[in-house]
């Protein structure tokens, strides 16, 4: 047991020598770290919310719990609005508030500009605000969230969704193997597009009825390459003396057969992501996917679209989507190598 420990740790930092020798496949994995961990902390970063204020000797954590202006000598019992003039000025008259490093969140509308919207980047706003007024930088950061989160969840579920039907098919074989095939072609055969369109015009798809809609389609990316490389494995002999030991089937299909066919399926994880990413960004653009009340990447493009006027908007995104997708693909890239077993770096 002690030595295929050892064996095991032995391979890992192998192939993690193997990955981290691809400087490209290493550099992007840590932007790509450092942008999603950066993202965690939109609210902390991109804000209409002070971070912390003191008024009359009081300290206040706008961006965790909400407060009514009346709180800070406003008249209605309504949420307060920071960037109100008499709010921001009874608060600076008794106290002080630190806002965050750009003052819009991602739905903030800026009624202050002097310019017709899309406004074009300034001081303010550095990469400009969309046709609704809405800060650029705060919806792409809020986006890049939600984009990731959304395609790390995806990109999970549906693989141990198809891991698990791609080993059912290649260990049992026979008439199970090919009742789940012709199921499978019959899914992979029905009209996604349709269906989501169907689906977007009986009600508004939220962030987890539309995870669900795309896992329909997304969970037979693997179903195959896990089906061939189980048939490949159920007849080595450590699958047979496992057997006549009275091991069960589904025991050592986790333990015997999975982690040998994982090694092969593993290097599409990130290119499932970037898949991911694209699909929600699509449907977003073309308004099947998220409502306007979600920081979607897709809505920006759609805006760049219809505002040629504001080279900025779709500049922006470009570059944001390029080097998104670029990363995942360096990062893939360095996976597949590192778990080459022909490579003996």
């Amino acid at each position: 047991m002690e030595n295929q420990t050892s064996d095991k740790h032995s391979l890992l930092k192998r192939r993690w020598r193997v990955f981290c020798k691809k400087r490209r496949a290493w550099w992007a994995l840590v932007v790509l770290a450092s942008v999603f961990v950066l993202s965690l902390f939109s609210e902390l970063i991109a804000n209409d919310k002070p971070l912390i204020l003191k008024y009359n000797n009081q300290y206040y954590f706008p961006i965790f719990q909400t407060y009514n202006e009346t709180e800070f000598g406003g008249d209605f019992p309504t949420p307060a609005d920071y960037r109100d003039e008499l709010i921001r000025q009874n608060i600076e008259e008794n106290g002080w508030m630190i806002m965050p490093i750009i003052p819009f969140s991602f739905n903030t509308v800026d009624y202050d500009l002097n310019v017709p919207t899309p406004a074009a980047p300034s001081k303010v706003h550095w990469l400009g605000t969309d046709d609704e007024g809405r800060d650029i930088v705060a919806r792409i950061l809020y986006g890049l969230r939600l984009s990731l989160v959304f395609a790390f969840i995806l990109t999970f579920v549906s693989s141990c969704i198809g891991i698990f039907a791609g080993a059912v098919q290649g260990y049992f074989g026979g008439k199970t193997d090919i009742v789940l095939q012709r199921f499978m072609e019959i899914w992979d055969s029905l009209p996604q597009l349709f269906i989501l369109i169907i689906v977007a015009s009986i009600f508004v798809p939220t962030f987890w009825s539309l995870l669900v809609i795309l896992l329909f389609f997304s969970w037979t990316s693997l179903t195959g390459m896990v089906r061939a490389e189980v048939m490949r494995t159920r007849n080595f002999e450590f699958v047979k003396a496992a057997k006549a030991l009275g091991a069960s089937n589904f025991r050592i299909i986790y333990r015997h057969i999975l982690p040998n066919a994982l090694v092969a399926t593993i290097t599409f994880v990130p290119f499932l992501l970037s898949e991911a990413i694209v699909a929600l960004t699509a449907l977003d653009f073309l308004g099947l996917g998220l409502s306007h009340e979600y920081p979607s990447l897709g809505d920006l493009v759609r805006q760049g679209k219809d505002n040629l006027q504001a080279p900025w908007i779709g500049l922006s995104i470009f570059v944001v989507l390029s080097c998104l997708l670029t990363l995942l693909i360096f990062i893939g890239e360095g996976v597949r190598d590192a778990f080459d077993s022909r490579r003996n770096d």
